[in-house]
């Protein structure tokens, strides 16, 4: 419920999931997509806000909140999905949760971008789709994998 919700609001979490979308949105801005093959990819203000959203939920649960996680940060085109990043959200703690957050291409453009797959160097931006999922996984617990598709 909303009165539980604000109760787990952590002002501290807040600040360094601002950090973290920073770091993302860099990491995404020379993804590495194809053999020799960089992309810059731009992530909707809508998905931004969802991702931090969702971020900040499957935290606040966790024992050190945002600051215990490790987040995977990877894009699936096709049947593919390619590794962009790992952060570890506050190095100096311990990490009891690891997140892998999957952000999609916008399909819309498909068509247009299968040649950036091929051998060659370029530079191109591309729009990310606002659907992704986020894999949560207790690194201090031997629970189920949790799975949210947004």
């Amino acid at each position: 419920s909303l009165p539980d919700l604000d109760l787990l609001h952590d002002p501290e979490d807040e600040l360094l999931c601002s950090n973290l979308m920073d770091l993302v949105q860099a990491m995404l801005g020379r993804a590495p997509l194809g053999a020799k093959r960089c992309s810059r990819l731009l992530m909707p203000a809508q998905l931004l806000a969802q991702v931090r959203t969702e971020l900040l939920r499957l935290a606040c649960s966790e024992p050190c909140g945002l600051r215990g996680a490790l987040l995977d940060l990877c894009v699936e085109h096709g049947k593919a999905c390619h590794d962009v990043g790992h952060i570890a959200v506050d190095p100096a703690v311990v990490p009891t949760f690891q997140l892998t957050l999957v952000l999609r291409l916008d399909s819309r453009f498909w068509p247009k971008i299968q040649g950036l797959f091929t051998s060659g160097p370029a530079f191109t931006p591309l729009k990310l789709s606002t659907g992704f999922r986020v894999i949560k996984k207790k690194l201090y617990s031997s629970e189920q994998l949790l799975i949210e598709e947004c």
